[in-house]
């Protein structure tokens, strides 16, 4: 856990802010990781590739259409992730002569945290113009893709498309060129996984974190990250109640905590898509009975997040002292410590609750995995 700590630069963050007891500054890093607006667009020729891309990314099935906007631009978004925008952009123009500013004006390209560049062919030399424009302006997360669905006669395999992509790159002048050939509709495979770690790098690291948690549940690997992500999070949250709630109340969760605690398991439910409205929509993708695959949940905050039983865990883990002293010391400084029984709390409760729903999460990708092989 402290490892997570040290790549987001929080724990030793929250120690000196506590330490300084600006626990404002503590609420203000757990609002950070909580409510983080990320905006991710897609370039490409419209077709049925670039639509099944979108709807991956969005966790969105055929039917659910964005918001069209101005220029060709539409919007996509969910209200599991209010603060996560998917912006489906027209084709860079192929007619010479180009001006690579006035079309990434024209989209309103420098407003996207992400932007891939998808096509079914290697890269143009306008959207290459438009690559290095971008760089130019210190705009780094823009990325080729080449889709790939794997379905077309006479399709190169995946390696040789990746090759030329980037020997296209490489003689347009693009240094240390990257390629990533994906499969649209299924994120798991192919090289989205890499695509996927090399922008969580490039991004700064709370928007890496709002990426990773609004994207889908889309294999196991991702839902340990999530989990991963959420129990950092939990840790955050953690050091803030032990930091507030010096003296604790017996065996009564703080309102505080309940309701930091209610916002941390909501923002999970969603993230790893065990919600009512996400089944519904994976099963509707999948061809399967909604039925079903709700029935794979086995934790009760997977359906439903309550108030009532956010408390109740909340107050059952005030009266369990298992956690360590050794772990309360790690998370806050010597002062603050005989606030261990909140943290302690906190901490129990939080992190089983994200370890049963990720358990959920995790049977579900399993189960739509094999159902689509």
């Amino acid at each position: 856990m402290a490892d997570v700590f040290r790549g987001l630069n929080l724990l030793e963050t929250l120690k000196e802010s506590v330490e300084r007891n600006k626990l404002s500054e503590v609420k203000d890093a757990v609002e950070d990781l909580l409510i983080s607006r990320i905006n991710l667009a897609v370039v490409g020729e419209p077709g049925e590739e670039k639509a099944a891309l979108v709807q991956s990314l969005c966790g969105l099935g055929p039917q659910d259409g964005g918001a069209p906007s101005q220029n060709g631009v539409t919007m996509y978004s969910t209200p599991q992730h209010p603060d996560f925008h998917l912006w489906d952009l027209p084709p860079v123009p192929s007619a010479a002569p180009f001006e690579a500013e006035s079309y990434m004006d024209r989209v309103k390209f420098h407003r996207h945290n992400v932007v891939l560049m998808a096509s079914a062919q290697a890269p143009a030399a306008n959207g290459v113009a438009v690559f290095l424009e971008a760089l130019s302006l210190q705009q780094k997360t823009v990325y080729f893709v080449l889709l790939h669905a794997g379905n077309r006669a006479g399709e190169e395999r995946p390696d040789q498309r990746r090759r030329a992509g980037l020997a296209t790159l490489a003689a347009h002048g693009v240094t240390e060129p990257r390629v990533y050939v994906v499969d649209p509709s299924r994120l798991d495979r192919l090289d989205f996984p890499s695509l996927l770690q090399d922008i969580q790098r490039d991004l700064p690291e709370v928007r890496a974190h709002a990426l990773l948690l609004a994207l889908p549940a889309f294999s196991s690997t991702v839902v340990a990250q999530k989990k991963e992500a959420f129990q950092a999070l939990v840790w955050a949250a953690a050091s803030l109640s032990g930091g507030l709630s010096a003296v604790p109340v017996p065996f009564v969760a703080s309102l505080a905590d309940s309701e930091i605690a209610v916002r941390i398991l909501s923002r999970a439910q969603a993230s790893l898509c065990v919600d009512d409205a996400s089944v519904e929509r994976l099963a509707r993708r999948q061809g399967a009975e909604p039925a079903k695959i709700a029935g794979l949940r086995t934790c009760s905050l997977s359906a439903e997040v309550t108030k009532a039983e956010v408390k109740r865990r909340l107050a059952a883990a005030q009266s369990d002292s298992s956690i360590s002293s050794r772990l309360v010391g790690m998370a806050l400084p010597r002062h603050a410590r005989s606030a261990g029984r909140s943290f302690n709390a906190m901490l129990n409760a939080l992190n089983g609750a994200i370890e049963e729903m990720a358990a959920d999460a995790d049977r579900i990708v399993t189960a739509v995995l094999a159902f689509q092989k």
